[in-house]
């Protein structure tokens, strides 16, 4: 997964949150779909789980990456942001950009919000 991490202890020494903590976040995950365990054994040691991205928790990461882009820009360090994500392909910075279906590019005053299928009004007291 991201940063090289798929295993409890892993994620416990990247974070540094106490383990109770972590355990009630993962199981969180897991129950939502984000995440998925599967079973992994090293040689002589137990069988023990790790943790694998799942599709659902694949088309979380464009929100993820905005709101770390967004953090980048407004909370970052003075020394600069603790992770840059890089595309593997070429090392260039990976940014987050809006695009329409017909692939225009697209920024906040250009949305238009209207009713969708499941639009309901409150019904008036």
């Amino acid at each position: 997964m991201w940063y090289g991490s798929s295993h409890f202890s892993d994620f416990e020494r990247v974070l540094g949150c106490p383990r109770n903590l972590l355990a009630a976040r993962l199981r969180m995950l897991v129950e939502e779909g984000i995440l998925a365990t599967e079973t992994y054994k090293e040689p002589g040691s137990r069988s023990r789980p790790k943790y694998v991205i799942t599709p659902k928790g694949m088309d979380l990461v464009p929100a993820v990456m905005g709101l770390l882009q967004w953090g980048d820009r407004y909370r970052a360090d003075p020394e600069g942001p603790a992770v840059v994500a890089r595309h593997r392909g070429c090392g260039a910075h990976v940014e987050v950009q809006m695009h329409c279906e017909r692939g225009h590019h697209v920024q906040a005053p250009d949305i238009q919000s209207v009713p969708g299928p499941a639009f309901r009004l409150k019904p008036a007291e």
